[in-house]
């Protein structure tokens, strides 16, 4: 039954520097209603289009980058809307690979726990389960007039959760603020914290 579960994607990025430390893939989910102002992924928001995919395709598309990443990030969207599918996905990720796992989500902390309380999940560690198999979560919805764009977070309400000892927080402070990815396909894509904004003159 969990090979059945599904994930609606909106962009899988097979080699990026500037989400999160190292070299990284990254797994933009589609759908989000938290409808944060200011919000520079809108594209990332409706809950219907990207692409379904089942999470083990994605686990192997994910395994054809092993040797040139040291982990994935998963963004979106908000991935903890499709809780089931990413919970599932890095799970395996966490069993059969050594890659580290980044997570952003923009509930927070608290928010989390609540969800926890009310799922009857009772960790000292962890608010939700699949936290377990991240190194690194980015909590809390982006507020625009706390616009930070450092340390992998948008805004300075946004919370850095260290579950592992993987990573510190000058990791976080070294990742680049922004890329430019030039894709085998010609697509151009910018990202990261503070992405760059194209503009025709």
């Amino acid at each position: 039954m969990n090979g059945e579960l599904s994930l609606r994607l909106h962009h899988f990025l097979p080699l990026s520097y500037a989400n999160g430390p190292g070299a990284r893939v990254v797994i933009w989910v589609q759908g989000c209603t938290l409808g944060c102002p200011g919000c520079f992924n809108a594209p990332t928001h409706p809950t219907k289009g990207g692409e379904v995919i089942s999470v083990d395709s994605l686990f192997e598309r994910i395994l054809t980058t092993q040797g040139t990443i040291e982990g994935i990030t998963i963004s979106g969207g908000e991935p903890l809307q499709q809780m089931a599918a990413v919970a599932r996905l890095i799970e395996r990720v966490k069993a059969e690979t050594r890659l580290s796992v980044v997570l952003f989500s923009g509930f927070s902390w608290e928010e989390l726990t609540r969800m926890g309380q009310s799922q009857q999940v009772n960790s000292p560690d962890y608010p939700l389960p699949l936290l377990k198999n991240v190194d690194v979560l980015i909590a809390g919805r982006y507020v625009q007039q706390f616009h930070l764009a450092r340390d992998l977070r948008g805004s300075s309400n946004k919370t850095l959760h260290f579950l592992t000892n993987r990573y510190t927080a000058s990791d976080m402070e070294a990742v680049p603020l922004g890329e430019i990815v030039l894709t085998a396909e010609g697509e151009i894509i910018m990202s990261g914290i503070e992405p760059l904004i194209w503009q025709d003159k």
